[in-house]
């Protein structure tokens, strides 16, 4: 990949689309993680940095996210805004225990999945606000092909940057644009779970982009991924009766 090609294309179909449709600015969620600092840094530089607005939305979440957030919009210079789901996120689990009969146990995927849904609720809640502005996503393609991504959380946007690039491309652009070193080669983790990305996955995001890209991999690590690939399919795929 010839990276300032691609870095300069992205720019250029980012002001674009902008253009296009007279829109203004950026609402991005900042995890303190690579993928959104990439987008950040990327929409930063095609409208200017006071354009883009930085929303961290701590959830039970680590000092260090908080201070990477912090970093990476001191680095491209724009606005980082607090809104703190820990109290609404409480709320909501203690209602539904209130009114079903369920365990802890029974809720660990269900709380897991609802942080990303309060999150993008949250993100467009913002752009509601300011005339012009939309929500990029951050998604990149080796999490969109396994799937790993939450249904009415992280998969929704209104413009995607990085769902063509791999892992291994997101890392080399965020090089380039100046993410800093301590982020961008940062061990992904949701943020959520005290679980790293690959741990979750139970396989490398290098063996995913070689699958994706016909690259040799053992046979047993090709069918995990193919079963992640497959099991998660439905994400994609909205069934819909047509008359």
């Amino acid at each position: 990949m010839d990276v300032e090609k691609v870095t300069n294309e992205i720019i250029e179909f980012i002001r674009d689309y902008y253009k296009k449709n007279n829109l203004k600015g950026a609402i991005i969620g900042i995890s303190g993680g690579k993928d959104s600092a990439v987008v950040a840094g990327l929409f930063a530089k095609a409208l200017g940095s006071e354009n883009v607005i930085g929303i961290w939305m701590p959830c039970h979440s680590k000092d260090e996210d908080y201070l990477n957030a912090l970093l990476v919009s001191k680095t491209f210079g724009f606005e980082l805004k607090e809104f703190d789901l820990t109290n609404i996120y409480e709320s909501y689990v203690r209602q539904i225990k209130e009114v079903n009969d369920v365990s802890d146990n029974e809720l660990v995927d269900s709380n897991i999945n609802i942080k990303p849904r309060l999150r993008m609720s949250t993100l467009y809640y913002y752009a509601a606000m300011k005339k012009g502005y939309i929500v990029p996503g951050t998604s990149n393609k080796c999490e969109l092909y396994v799937g790993y991504f939450t249904k009415g959380g992280d998969n929704v946007c209104d413009i995607s940057v990085l769902a063509d690039l791999t892992v291994d491309e997101v890392i080399r652009i965020g090089e380039y644009i100046g993410v800093p070193d301590k982020v961008i080669h940062k061990v992904p983790d949701d943020g959520l779970s005290g679980k790293t990305d690959e741990e979750k996955l139970g396989v490398k995001y290098s063996d995913i982009a070689k699958v994706i890209n016909n690259e040799e991999v053992d046979i047993e690590t090709y069918k995990k991924i193919k079963i992640i690939h497959e099991r998660n399919f439905h994400k994609f795929q909205i069934p819909t009766y047509k008359k």
